[in-house]
């Protein structure tokens, strides 16, 4: 065992990317990811070496320019990715979420304009659901889209957008009753939701006409990524911008994207816990405590015993996720189970790595404050834990649903 979280099964071509993009991490993105996260700095050179390494087409079928490759080499090159610096998996994690819904839902005449300008990086892909009033709760939203001939008019407020500034097609949930009648809406609000492709420009401001982007939300963590409000003020596009052409799926759309993103999520917390535990077993080697390094201290083993084995289960849990998914087979509760088991796992190791450093752990100067700041965003990104806990909850009921009676006699 050369280190943690190694994947069976992976052909020659797998192995063959994923070593391309570890390299690219450790030389590329590790050297500057500190210095480029405090200066909240887009990180512009790290992208385009990602697409000139194909990684923006990676699922994109071939036949539209991309590599066609699984959810499963996905998910492992997100992981190193994330590894490196978390924001920049976050740069790449909606735009394939967007890709995935063309190529699963879009028309074909959708997925001839957008994909092999997607696969190139020409076209970058956002999503939205999620409102200022609104979190977990899409059958909430407010945001509506009305027919008005050949154009359908969007007004509404988004929120929580990744890449909201420096993507150029936005997918996005709104409400549009067309063709159900208010009590099927008021019973099955789901029902009345359709996914809207809004083409705009890179940028922050008016972006089209009729569509804002006000500008970078300033948080703890995540930095570097552009995360956006998105407002639509009588925005006005094509009929044929309806994702798949029919009103009413984009619930059923947006989660089957979601199950994606929460792979990539996923994958992402398998990242940061083993950087956090890179740092904390090259640390206690290095750092001297009572005549020897820290690391023959049996507290210390035990934390990085600890920190090595929740690793190994999160990667475990989030590379069946993703064969499921390939499978063509329904994985919400294995996407729900490796989203919340990795989410929770990085936290708990990254600050098992940051009580390591001691007191150097709180110092901007050390990679693990870094790190200390970025994990809590996974705990809440594509769901909280507590919306996985009812995901999961509710499949186990169906898969184990109770048949005949209760028997109270021994």
């Amino acid at each position: 065992m050369t280190r943690l979280a190694q994947t069976a099964g992976l052909n020659d071509i797998q192995r063959e990317i994923l070593s391309t993009v570890r390299d690219f991490v450790d030389k590329e993105i590790i050297p500057v990811a500190t210095q480029l996260e405090h200066r909240d700095e887009y990180p512009t050179e790290i992208v385009e070496g990602l697409k000139e390494l194909g990684l923006f087409g990676l699922m994109i079928p071939e036949e539209y320019g991309g590599l066609g490759e699984s959810l499963l080499t996905y998910a492992l090159c997100v992981e190193e990715i994330a590894r490196g610096w978390m924001s920049v998996s976050g740069i790449i994690n909606t735009h394939f979420i967007v890709a995935y819904m063309l190529k699963q839902h879009g028309t074909q005449e959708q997925k001839d304009t957008f994909l092999p300008r997607m696969a190139l990086g020409e076209v970058r892909g956002a999503f939205s659901m999620s409102e200022p009033a609104l979190g977990s709760d899409v059958s909430a939203i407010t945001s509506k889209g009305v027919r008005d001939g050949d154009e359908y008019v969007l007004n509404g407020q988004k929120m929580w957008l990744t890449n909201g500034g420096t993507s150029t097609l936005v997918a996005v949930l709104c409400r549009s009753d067309e063709g159900h009648s208010s009590e099927e809406t008021a019973t099955a609000p789901h029902k009345s939701m359709t996914t809207f492709l809004i083409e705009k420009e890179a940028g922050f401001g008016e972006v089209r006409p009729g569509l804002t982007i006000p500008g970078k939300i300033d948080k703890m963590g995540y930095k570097g990524v552009d995360t956006t409000e998105l407002i639509m003020d009588d925005l006005r596009i094509p009929a044929n911008r309806v994702l798949g052409s029919t009103t009413g799926r984009g619930f059923y759309q947006m989660m089957d994207g979601v199950e994606v993103g929460r792979v990539n999520v996923a994958a992402r917390g398998c990242g940061v816990a083993q950087r956090a535990f890179e740092l904390g077993v090259s640390y206690a080697q290095q750092r001297h405590t009572f005549g020897k390094p820290i690391a023959q201290h049996q507290a210390i083993q035990f934390k990085l015993a600890e920190m090595a084995t929740k690793v190994e289960a999160a990667h475990a849990m989030m590379v069946n996720a993703a064969r499921k998914k390939d499978s063509g087979e329904r994985n919400d509760l294995e996407a729900g189970m490796a989203k919340y088991l990795a989410s929770e796992y990085c936290k708990e190791v990254v600050e098992d790595a940051f009580r390591i450093h001691g007191g150097y752990g709180f110092s901007k100067e050390y990679e693990i404050e870094r790190l200390y700041r970025e994990a809590p965003m996974l705990l809440i990104g594509e769901g909280t834990a507590e919306i996985q806990k009812m995901i999961i909850g509710r499949r186990l009921l169906e898969e184990y649903r109770f048949q005949g009676r209760l028997s109270l006699s021994r």
